[in-house]
Parts: structure tokens; C-alpha cells; sequence
């Protein structure tokens, strides 16, 4: 696995750079269009729910960002997992499918936290039309783990993840698209957690232990 992992740090902010950008301009985008249509004198209401929907859409993304991909604090630093809980809750709803999370709150390092979240990136890519996604964190005062489960229609685990956790060097280079998949192993790797796979037809589990 660690042969894989070997992007330079301005390599690998430069990739995260993309990613953030490339969630967050779709929700800015539509603000841009309320805005003209307020200015052209379109419909008022439509334009400013569209500006307001667009508004909490691009704002629960750079949340969910400054905790998943951010430095979130200096070295060594904690992060609650409620923070967790409410930026991925704030993130879903903008998204297919119905989170449930199961799990006592507690201070966990960072990077633990921060793989958790990608770890749920992961299983929502996994079931691109909806289902459910349902997180369990477990003995979180002693060994924590996470249990991730995407139960959907055409679920399937994304295959550059599946790629990069094989351990076989990948044939395509890592871009935009790939760092988020490269980037959970990472933490996995920095968090001394190793993430297990599980598939069957109708839904995905990916433990990190």
C-alpha cells in the first residue's frame, strides 16, 4: 500500500485544491444565476430560493471540507465527533441519500475524524442513485472504529478506491478525480487503521479497525 502512496505534499494540495473547488462551484454557480435573475427582474421568490438553496448548499460543502480535507487545527489536535456528525448531516442533505449515524460522541485525533469523513464520501459514491448510508462508531473512548454501510440500487464500490486499496500501482495517474480515494488511504495509513471491504448485489461495508 505505501508504494502507492507517493504524491509530494504540493502534489497532493494542489489535487485537494481541484476537488474543493470542483464541489463548491456547481452551488456557486447558482447563486451567480439568482443574483442575474434578480437584477433582469425575473421572478423574485424563485431567484432568491434558488440563492438561499445555493447558499446553504455551498456552505455545509466548504464546512464538510475544512474538517474532511483541512488541517482542522495544529498537530496532534482533536476533533469531536459530533463536528463530524453535523457537517457530514449538513453535507447529506444535499445529497441522495438518508444518513443515519450511530455511535457515542467523543474527542478522537484528527486524522481519525478526517478519515471518517472520507470514508463516507467513498460510501456515498457508492450508491450514485440514493439509498441509505448508515454510520456506526464504535468503543470510541478505547479503540475507536468505524463501520460505513451504503445500501442502495446499482451499488457498487467506486473503482478507483477499489484500485488504490488493492495496493496495485494504478495506470492512470492520480488526478482530481482520484485524490479522494487516494487521500482516505492516506489517512487510514497516517491514522494506523487499516479499511476492509465488504460487497454483496445490494450494499457496501467499509470498516476502518
Amino acid at each position: 500500500m505505501a508504494d502507492i502512496l507517493t504524491l509530494t505534499a504540493p502534489e497532493l494540495a494542489a489535487l485537494l485544491c481541484s476537488r474543493v473547488c470542483h464541489d463548491i462551484i456547481s452551488p456557486v454557480g447558482a447563486i451567480n444565476n439568482g443574483l442575474e435573475l434578480l437584477e433582469e427582474g425575473g421572478a423574485d421568490e424563485d431567484a432568491m430560493r434558488l440563492i438561499k438553496t445555493s447558499a446553504r448548499n455551498a456552505s455545509a460543502r466548504l464546512q464538510f471540507a475544512r474538517i474532511a480535507f483541512g488541517a482542522a487545527g495544529s498537530a496532534g489536535m482533536q476533533i469531536d465527533t459530533g463536528d463530524a456528525e453535523s457537517v457530514a448531516t449538513a453535507f447529506l442533505a444535499n445529497e441522495k441519500p438518508e444518513l443515519e449515524w450511530r455511535g457515542g460522541r467523543a474527542l478522537l485525533p484528527k486524522n481519525k475524524v478526517k478519515l471518517l469523513l472520507n470514508l463516507l464520501l467513498v460510501a456515498n459514491a457508492a450508491i450514485p442513485r440514493g439509498g441509505k448510508l448508515t454510520v456506526e462508531l464504535h468503543d470510541v473512548d478505547t479503540a475507536p472504529r468505524f463501520t460505513l454501510t451504503a445500501h442502495g440500487p446499482m451499488v457498487r464500490v467506486p473503482a478507483r478506491f477499489l484500485e488504490l486499496h488493492s495496493g496495485v500501482k494504478p495506470e492512470e495517474p492520480i488526478d482530481a478525480h482520484a485524490v479522494q480515494p487516494y487521500y482516505t488511504l492516506l489517512l487510514a495509513r497516517e491514522a494506523g487503521m487499516t479499511i476492509e471491504i465488504r460487497a454483496s448485489a445490494e450494499e457496501i461495508v467499509l470498516t476502518a479497525l
